[in-house]
């Protein structure tokens, strides 16, 4: 065992080499995969922290449930701690990297089945490592009238893990964490718990109804480290008949805030299911070099964006959105809508050249069910190979907008990055998304992007805005901000399910 990488805390060497043949025992010697060389998959973190920090002892590739309570039965007895995945691609979040040093990845992704899709309820139980792209074949190869709802990274991502760590599409069903239905469990101790109505013989209602009886337990799998999801029940979104994929520009920050306060009360009224309000910046970045726009130090100052705009007819801010049902009832809507954004002063756009760029028509397919990896151009954008995301839940008023918007570009230009983001709109709440991109091969550049991100954080937080999602590296800082209650209640749920802490240490600042 000299090629360990790095042992698990309190885990001597050579307990964790008993503990590496009993699970290659179990696996087989492939499965079990240990040493720098075979683990360069399982550390690229994409955060502005050091490898090491997140570096794992082993990963462990699984492909059935009995093995993975069998892994579980040895980490217990030998305290080695086990970090699940699923499909490990939580780019800007940490990839599949652990929440800590020393933990075994427990890889799920050959754990693919789609089990079962329910043609006339529109809901698929799935397994781990099932991806976007697979389950979007399996619609189209069996000519299912549904859509999926996924996040930015499109096809690469599967629908468990985004769901599990409460990801945002950007279709009807676009808050994934409110369309999934019915979980399997593995608990630390290896019972497996199937929840809601799954836990009836021969169940007939796993996938349609959430609740079962008694306590939701559900939730306490989100976002946590109290057992590891086996399989999942998601909603797909029917088909529409037809749709109408539109614009709102706007002239500048106020508009785009009265913008939100009129998408707020089109979705409370269910005149609009989806919709983003987005900063140009972010649509340049994933089209764009930055070095097109400005070569100088710091940020791109606000005049030289203004002229860049200007220069092309692009407004700073813009609503994305889509009217889904049949052509009257899109007719009926986009008349509401649009009499309702033009009265705040936004231009209107529902056809042309303005929809067609590779920019705006790449959120018009999230939209519409149809994966794609355009998005990823944002990692062009600066270069070097870095990327966390910040993600602030706000109140869906436009003055939140203002405050928050202007909160993180003060900070983003003290320390000389670009505001590229926007914000997702779900009613009552947005979330507000942004990529601090960043050169992580300068160690320099590396260290202000943390500084960055650490008063981002903490500045949010003095203003009353939680994070609704985290990195890895930020996990233990973002949850102080729920402040002792809450962190007790998890740490005695933590305690009771899993008291020698093997699933997970870490994960959304949750230890035993």
């Amino acid at each position: 065992m000299d090629n360990i990488t790095a042992l698990p805390k309190g885990v001597s060497k050579a307990a964790f080499a008993r503990a590496i043949t009993e699970l290659r025992g179990v696996l087989g010697e492939s499965n079990v995969i240990t040493g720098a060389a075979g683990l360069v998959s399982y550390t690229k973190i994409m955060l502005a922290v050091p490898d090491s920090e997140h570096q794992p002892s082993a990963a462990l590739t699984v492909t059935t449930v009995d093995q993975i309570q069998r892994v579980l039965e040895i980490c217990n007895k030998y305290r080695t701690p086990v970090w699940p995945i699923s499909t490990g691609r939580n780019f800007g979040y940490g990839s599949a990297a652990p929440a800590t040093a020393g933990q075994l990845v427990l890889d799920m992704r050959k754990m693919n089945a789609i089990i079962e899709v329910d043609a006339e309820l529109g809901t698929a139980l799935l397994e781990p490592g099932v991806t976007y792209v697979q389950l979007n074949e399996y619609l189209a190869a069996n000519s299912l009238p549904y859509w999926l709802s996924f996040p930015s990274s499109g096809g690469l991502a599967g629908p468990m893990g985004n769901i599990l760590d409460r990801g945002t599409g950007y279709n009807r069903y676009g808050e994934h964490a409110a369309n999934f239905c019915g979980m399997e469990v593995v608990l630390a101790d290896s019972t497996v718990l199937r929840t809601g109505m799954g836990g009836i013989p021969d169940t007939t209602a796993w996938q349609a109804y959430r609740w079962g009886l008694g306590p939701w337990a559900d939730g306490l799998f989100l976002q946590s480290n109290l057992g590891i999801v086996t399989k999942i029940g998601v909603w797909l979104m029917k088909r529409p008949p037809a749709h109408l994929f539109f614009m709102v520009a706007y002239a500048d920050l106020d508009m785009a805030a009265r913008g939100v306060d009129t998408m707020r009360e089109l979705r409370l009224s269910n005149v609009l299911e989806t919709g983003v309000i987005g900063l140009t910046t972010y649509v340049l970045a994933a089209t764009t070099r930055r070095s097109e726009i400005y070569q100088g130090e710091g940020s791109i100052p606000v005049e030289v964006m203004a002229k860049y705009l200007a220069d092309r007819g692009l407004p700073p801010f813009a609503t994305l959105s889509v009217l889904y049902g049949t052509e009257a009832q899109i007719a009926v809507n986009f008349g509401i809508a649009k009499q309702a954004f033009e009265a705040i002063g936004g231009t209107v756009i529902s056809s042309g050249d303005a929809l067609a760029g590779p920019g705006i028509a790449h959120w018009h397919q999230n939209m519409v069910g149809v994966p794609n990896l355009h998005e990823f151009g944002i990692y062009n954008f600066r270069g070097g190979g870095g990327s966390m995301w910040f993600a602030p839940v706000l109140p869906a008023r436009g003055q939140e907008v203002i405050k928050v918007y202007r909160l993180l570009d003060g900070i983003f230009r003290q320390y000389g990055f670009d505001l590229a983001g926007g914000f997702v709109v779900h009613g009552r709440h947005l979330e507000m998304i942004v990529s601090l991109l960043f050169d992580r091969t300068s160690a320099e550049e590396t260290g202000r992007a943390y500084d960055c991100f650490q008063q981002c954080l903490q500045a949010c937080t003095s203003a009353g805005y939680g994070l609704y999602r985290v990195n890895t590296a930020f996990m233990q800082q973002a949850s102080e901000a729920y402040g002792p209650a809450q962190k007790a209640l998890n740490r005695r749920l933590k305690r009771a399910l899993d008291p020698n802490g093997i699933i997970a240490p870490g994960k959304s600042g949750v230890y035993v």
